[in-house]
């Protein structure tokens, strides 16, 4: 979060619309899948891991020609494979209840972003170092005993406007910024009914003196219900 100060509505939009669809990133593309018996559709966990946010540093490569065949210069390239099994042969195949720790019964009976492992290309463990997703812990999928999901993935450059899992941010959302200013000294009872008048925690009041301050004028909603009890 940061404060532009002395700009116009428009160009904070701007700046808005350009964070999520112009910034490039790197995401998963390319998906050939080997095997998979999950209970997820293979478009379904395409999709999935496509939007996976990868910890890469997109000035670092070159946008993909796709006239062309994928380099060390414009990909990058991901393998993922795990197989489901027991480790104590008594466990149920599916367990209807969440009382049953599935860790304890299954060996990989959930599938993480962590899981990913980089197959570095040319210089590239040299020239990017140690790549990975930016969380370890977004699940994939849930495998049961017998079940497995093999993939390589391919990753490309790209921008927010083509697809959203290029887009660096989540949300991006810009509001006005009250000016709440306290001309006249606010002490005793009505300082007391000024903070308790706003929910939002905007007000306080000094330990030294009793008197009312602005405490976070970013919470403020602009409710108006401080100039209802003026």
């Amino acid at each position: 979060m940061f404060d532009l100060i002395g700009a116009e509505p428009p160009l904070a939009n701007a700046l808005r619309r350009i964070m999520i669809s112009e910034i490039p990133t790197v995401a998963i593309e390319k998906v050939t899948m080997w095997q998979n018996t999950s209970i997820i559709p293979d478009e379904n966990l395409a999709h999935r891991v496509g939007l996976i946010p990868l910890k890469v540093d997109a000035r670092l490569l070159e946008f993909h020609d796709p006239s062309k065949e994928y380099s060390e210069h414009d990909s990058l390239h991901f393998k993922l494979h795990k197989v489901c099994s027991k480790k104590d042969p008594s466990a149920p195949m599916i367990l209807n209840s969440t009382i049953h720790d599935e860790e304890k019964l299954y060996n990989n009976p959930n599938v993480y972003s962590g899981d990913l492992e980089w197959i570095p290309k040319g210089d590239q463990q040299e020239r990017l170092g140690n790549l990975r997703p930016i969380h370890d812990d977004i699940l994939i999928a849930k495998l049961r005993p017998g079940q497995e999901i093999e993939m390589e993935l391919i990753c490309e450059k790209g921008i927010g406007k083509t697809h959203s899992k290029w887009s660096p941010v989540c949300t991006a959302y810009y509001r006005l910024l009250p000016d709440i200013k306290i001309t006249t000294p606010i002490k005793g009872q009505e300082a007391k009914d000024l903070k308790k008048l706003c929910p939002m925690g905007v007000f306080d009041i000094e330990e030294i003196g009793g008197a009312a301050f602005v405490k976070n004028q970013r919470k403020c909603t602009t409710c108006r219900e401080c100039l209802r009890h003026e």
